[in-house]
């Protein structure tokens, strides 16, 4: 790794392509123009997109890659926390980490206990580890052994949004995610079938490819429920198209299994949206005012958007305080200079 004069220049090492739609690479986005608004001098280092399954050509790129990288390096967890001891020895690197690895959902128990001991073995050498939310934070020093002074937690940030209208009739669901299996989409159709003499629309918007065969069997679960037609998948949405998804929406849901931060929740209340969500993960931190429902409990999920759907003046409250909670939230300015002064 190359050091002393580029000390200034932070090299911020991603796997795959930074222009996903995904909440992780949103966030490495949104803190790199903020770099370079405060003239904070950086540079991407690209690595393989075989990660967090990399095999050994991806694992040799990579340590190919870092050797030449200026000095001070950070690495986004989806890659470091596959990272062998060896290379991540070497790395000599500080971590963004949104979740660990082994948090995954349709890992079996193998798989995950395997996760979590790479994982575990890699943090040993991390200079320092970066996190998006204090669950994840605690999560480390009780299950990794992390040590709390080699933790920064910085919050995604969050951009202020006018108050959406929420006249949708009838009201229209907005989720906003991958289908993954760690989504819960599969609840979220079961609970609206049980909603299904209620009027709704409902629009899946997230990546379609990288969840294997999630797709296929979501797609089969709507059509069985008979909710073909008033369940999409919109597939990825632009950040430029995604503040108008957001105000033609009428309520949100979150049924995720398991959320590092859950930045797309946090938008929704930005606009204003009312919030059903599971209480997976750091959703209770990120959205308090949000009806939470256990994660993959249908009935609960189903009970609670019966409520929300069937009542606007409910949804206005709801939107109403969504949107006072989101206003305290810091910006993507702060954020940027949290993990800036962090890897320094």
């Amino acid at each position: 790794m190359v050091r002393g004069a580029g000390f200034e220049l932070i090299s911020f090492a991603i796997p795959g392509d930074l222009n996903a739609p995904t909440g992780g690479y949103v966030y490495a986005r949104r803190i790199m123009a903020e770099w370079t608004r405060q003239s904070v001098p950086h540079r991407v280092v690209p690595l393989p997109g075989a990660f967090p399954a990399p095999d050994a050509k991806a694992l040799r790129d990579t340590a190919a890659l870092l050797e030449k990288a200026p000095y001070p390096l950070l690495i986004d967890g989806l890659a470091y926390g596959a990272f062998p001891a060896a290379l991540a020895a070497g790395a000599d690197a500080s971590v963004l980490l949104h979740h660990p690895l082994c948090d995954e959902t349709g890992l079996d128990a193998t798989q995950a206990a395997q996760a979590f001991e790479t994982e575990r073995v890699a943090l040993v050498h991390a200079r320092h580890i970066i996190v998006t939310s204090p669950l994840t934070a605690r999560e480390l020093t009780a299950r990794f052994g992390v040590e709390a002074d080699r933790i920064t937690v910085a919050e995604p940030g969050l951009d202020r949004a006018e108050l959406s209208p929420l006249a949708g009739d009838p009201p229209h669901l907005l989720a906003v995610g991958s289908v993954t299996r760690r989504k819960g989409y599969g609840f979220l159709v079961e609970a609206l079938a049980g909603c299904a003499d209620l009027a709704w629309t409902c629009t899946i918007f997230g990546a379609l490819e990288r969840g294997g065969d999630e797709v296929d069997r979501i797609i089969g679960m709507i059509a069985r429920a008979g909710l073909t037609g008033r369940i999409a998948l919109g597939g990825p949405v632009s950040p430029e198209r995604l503040s108008d998804v957001y105000a033609a929406a009428d309520a949100f849901v979150a049924s995720s299994l398991h959320e590092g931060y859950g930045m797309a929740v946090a938008e929704a209340m930005a606009h204003g949206l009312p919030i059903v969500a599971s209480s997976a993960g750091a959703l209770p931190e990120t959205a308090p005012i949000a009806r939470l429902v256990p994660p993959g409990e249908t009935l609960a999920l189903r009970d609670a958007l019966r409520d929300v759907l069937g009542d606007v003046a409910l949804r206005r409250r709801m939107g109403a305080e969504s949107h006072a909670f989101a206003r305290t939230r810091p910006g993507w300015d702060e954020t940027a200079r949290l993990v800036a002064e962090a890897v320094r």
